[in-house]
């Protein structure tokens, strides 16, 4: 389904400032998988989203999807099978327009559309009204207010939406509920599961919470230096304990974990 290569890409290249991030990094997921991602600052993740997402080419290696060399299509081509949640609520999302407006676009950009509003037919907001109902926040009774006006969990959960309107072929979430409350986040973190389990949908999570990187979908990686130190999944994972995890990552990686914000999360 994906399969990634032995990526590279250094940014700022013959400079003082050059800087790795990442290294000869390859993986291959199958259709369905939904695999958390654990790291320290610095050890790849986000770099890793970027480069699947085409947010820029690695310098090396090759990036497939479906079997279809992506290594250099374009970001905006594959945004249409590939959806992806940032940690800010504010990103992915129109301020200024409504929420049916901002759901348009999503559906159309991913269905290669063009045109967005003369092409909206009752029956596509008769969707997007269901799909709203699903997310259990009266967010279908408010189509046509502005999305600057919903609080950061809505425009979350209104995101995730719009990212799976279209069922992606990915879906990536980089700590798409840390900056959310404590129930607020369990609920948005409630519904990713859903929509993912329900689409079958193939989905990488970064998280900074280890307990939850082992309870959420069906593999674990963890990052360091720019490279997969640790791939678990299966039976292996089920029995794994937090401090299992560690121990492992210790182990592959030469060193221990030494993020605070992963450690304390335990």
């Amino acid at each position: 389904m994906l399969d990634i290569i032995s990526i590279s890409k250094t940014f700022n290249p013959g400079t003082i400032n050059a800087k790795t991030a990442i290294s000869g990094l390859s993986l291959h997921l199958d259709q369905g998988d939904f695999v958390t991602i654990i790291g320290s600052n610095g050890a790849g993740k986000s770099t890793l989203f970027n480069a699947i997402a085409g947010a820029f080419y690695v310098d090396d290696g090759a990036i497939l999807l479906d079997g279809k060399d992506i290594t250099f299509v374009p970001e905006h081509r594959r945004s249409r099978i590939i959806g992806r949640l940032f940690q800010d609520p504010l990103k992915g999302t129109a301020p200024g327009m409504t929420i049916e407006e901002n759901l348009a676009l999503a559906y159309l950009r991913s269905t290669e559309n063009s045109h967005p509003f003369s092409r909206i037919s009752r029956r596509d907001k008769d969707i997007f009204r269901e799909r709203l109902r699903l997310l259990g926040m009266g967010l279908e009774n408010r189509m046509k207010q502005p999305v600057g006006l919903l609080s950061g969990g809505q425009r979350q959960a209104l995101t995730l939406l719009m990212a799976t309107l279209v069922t992606p072929r990915i879906l990536l979430l980089d700590e798409h509920t840390a900056a959310l409350d404590p129930a607020t986040a369990d609920k948005v973190l409630e519904l990713t599961r859903e929509i993912v389990a329900k689409e079958n949908i193939t989905c990488l999570m970064i998280t900074h919470n280890m307990k939850q990187a082992l309870e959420l979908g069906n593999r674990t990686f963890m990052m360091a230096n720019g490279d997969i130190v640790l791939d678990v999944g299966g039976e292996e994972r089920r029995h794994m304990t937090v401090d299992d995890l560690l121990t492992r990552f210790r182990e592959e990686a030469g060193h221990a974990l030494d993020n605070d914000r992963i450690l304390l999360s335990r």
